[in-house]
Parts: structure tokens; sequence; C-alpha cells
């Protein structure tokens, strides 16, 4: 591989991993992957995928210092594949059911532990796309302080949904505990973390009087969530033979909701 060849590929594998979204990347695997007979499976797909990120990252940014969410990936798979191989059977099992609630409560910690120190995890992946000349801002902490305060109240969605469809329902996969509600929370947190800054530098260049596009409004963040409807009404139709009056409903405002957000964006 050439020099410059060399370069643009560290430079576009660097630009990916400025998201927090890819640091998370291994939780919300591990979270849509884990259940029932599948927990090898989920941490070792999780701590692979943890393994590559990190070694991405070095390569991508030479001497860079360690991200926070970096660390807990490591620490956490790393711990839970040992205990995994170490484990009898009706400790698996008990993995097995609980493990998603485990895994959303330690990055609910982890979220809101770092947002208590004022340091939100989110902080290092955005002052890999910003100037330093804001990173010491008020603005830019309170800004990280909200996307982190998000993920968290996500993955606590997810802890509670999960923690119903294990202690209430005692299905672990029902549809909606064990998938919908906490992939919706997860995908709710994703499209706020791409929104949100946009509104805000859109907000500033306004504020300065600096040409731009307007500042995107809420219905540009909900328009796509709205969408989603159509595929859990679909999920309904084929998974919940009861409940077709539901699938079709959602199907239905997903569609008319979805449409009248985007005309107003």
């Amino acid at each position: 591989m050439s020099t410059q060849s060399h370069r643009t590929a560290r430079e576009g594998i660097a630009g990916l991993l400025e998201s927090p979204v890819v640091g998370m990347a291994p939780w919300i695997i591990f979270g849509i992957l884990s259940g029932p007979g599948r927990f090898e499976l989920a941490v070792g797909i999780a701590l692979a995928v943890t393994v590559l990120l990190v070694v991405a990252g070095r390569w991508s940014h030479p001497g860079s210092s360690w991200k926070l969410l970096e660390l807990a990936d490591l620490i956490f798979f790393t711990g839970l594949a040992i205990i995994g191989a170490l484990a009898d059977d009706g400790t698996l099992r008990w993995l097995e059911t609980y493990s998603g609630e485990i895994s959303n409560l330690a990055l609910v910690a982890i979220a809101f532990g770092s947002m208590a120190l004022r340091r939100p995890f989110t902080l290092a992946y955005a002052r890999e796309q910003t100037d330093p000349s804001v990173w010491d801002t008020p603005q830019f902490l309170r800004a990280n302080q909200v996307i982190t305060g998000v993920w968290g109240l996500a993955f606590l969605v997810g802890a509670l949904s999960g923690g119903y469809g294990d202690l209430v329902l005692h299905e672990p996969d029902n549809l909606w505990t064990g998938w919908v509600i906490p992939i919706l929370a997860l995908i709710a947190a994703v499209r706020f973390t791409l929104w949100y800054p946009e509104t805000l530098r859109a907000r500033a260049r306004k504020a300065a009087g600096e040409p731009g596009p307007e500042p995107p409004g809420l219905n540009a963040m909900l328009a796509p969530l709205a969408g989603l409807l159509v595929p859990v009404g679909v999920l309904v139709l084929i998974f919940e033979d009861g409940l077709w009056w539901l699938g079709v409903a959602l199907i239905v405002a997903g569609v008319l909701s979805g449409k009248a957000l985007r005309a107003d964006a």
C-alpha cells in the first residue's frame, strides 16, 4: 500500500471511530444477541468487536489516550468471557437470562457516573471532531452531558424492559420487552446523537450571523423514528397472531406520522 493510500485509510478509520455510537457497538451487539442459549456467542462477538475497535483506534490515532468506553468494553467483556468459561450450568443459565440487564445497568452506571464526575464518556469522542478552542467551554461540556444522559436513559429503558420480561413475564425472548423496546430506545439515542450536535452548530452559526442552513427542528429527529413504527407493525403481524389490528395500526401510524413530520421538517 502506498503512503498516500495508507494515510487515506488511516484518516477514514479515524473518522469512523470518532462517534460514540461506534464505541458502544460491542454493548449494542451484546444486548441484541444475548439470551437463552446465546451467551457464549454474544460475549464472543462483543469481545471480538471490542478488540477490533481498540486495535483500530491505536492504529488510526498513534499515541492517543484510552477512552473510558474502550476500557469499560475490554474489562466488561473479558470478565464475562472468563466467567462464562468457568461457570457451571446453573450459573451459565442465569447469565443467559440476565446478562442483557447486567450490561445495560453497567452502561447506565458508566453514563451517569461519568456525568457526575463532569467527564461524560462522549467527551473523548467529541474532542476528536472539534477545535481544541471549544473543549473547555461550558457549552461543550453541557452538550456532552446531555448526549451522555440520553444514552444512559436509553440503556436504563433497556434494563427495565428486559427485567420486566425476565422477572414478571418470565419470557426472556418476549418480542416487546426483549427486542422492540430496547432496540427502539437505542435507535432513538443514535438519532439524537446525530441530530443534537448538528442543531447546536447551526444555532451557533446563526447567532454569529454566519451563512448556513437553518437549525434542524425536532421534527427532523422524530421523522425517522416515526418511520420505525412500520417495521414494528410488520413484526407484530408476523409474531403476534392475536394482535393483527395493532400491527395494522402501527403501520398506518408510521406511514402517516412519518410523512407529516418530514413535511414539517
